[in-house]
């Protein structure tokens, strides 16, 4: 008899190039007056420091929807400036994947030639099912995930306008 062993990607990586310095990057990711910009439009705080605290807080429209003051969590594990940071990150706008805990966000910049940096996100999302499938933009009509935010804070940082200009 065969039986069939049910796989579940626990890890998913991320890829862009970007024509930007490391230094732009790491500004778009951890200073909100950038990552506002981009994405969801909804601003991160980093205490760039081990233990310091990652909140993400909703947008205006976030808010009229009815989300919570901080709309994710989390805490920097490394923060390596500007090259890698590695933090934890848990959904709280949905009870169910708030419920799944945290999860592991690790961010790596680097320089290759001619001006462009290659960005590397790699979310460990073991035990967190409804995470995974929204970061992978697999739930309908809750956004793109990690590839629309990737994407955006491409676009901004080569062009100056944001997918949703």
């Amino acid at each position: 008899m065969t039986t069939m062993a049910r796989t579940e990607v626990t890890t998913q990586v991320y890829r862009v190039y970007i024509k930007a310095s490391a230094q732009a990057i790491w500004d778009a990711i951890t200073q909100p007056e950038w990552n506002v910009r981009y994405g969801y439009q909804a601003p991160c705080e980093y205490e760039l420091r081990p233990g310091g605290a990652y909140r993400v807080l909703p947008s205006p429209e976030m808010v009229k929807y009815g989300a919570p003051e901080v709309i994710i969590d989390g805490e920097v594990v490394e923060a390596d400036p500007p090259h890698r940071l590695v933090q934890t990150w848990r959904a709280l706008w949905d009870p169910e994947m708030a419920a799944e805990g945290h999860t592991r966000v690790t961010w790596e910049i680097e320089e290759q030639d001619g001006g462009v940096c290659r960005l590397t996100v790699t979310h460990d999302v073991t035990d967190a099912p409804k995470s995974a499938a929204q970061l992978a933009g697999e739930i309908p009509n809750a956004g793109g995930g990690w590839s629309y935010i990737l994407s955006d804070l491409k676009t901004l940082l080569e062009t100056v306008n944001s997918l949703q200009s």
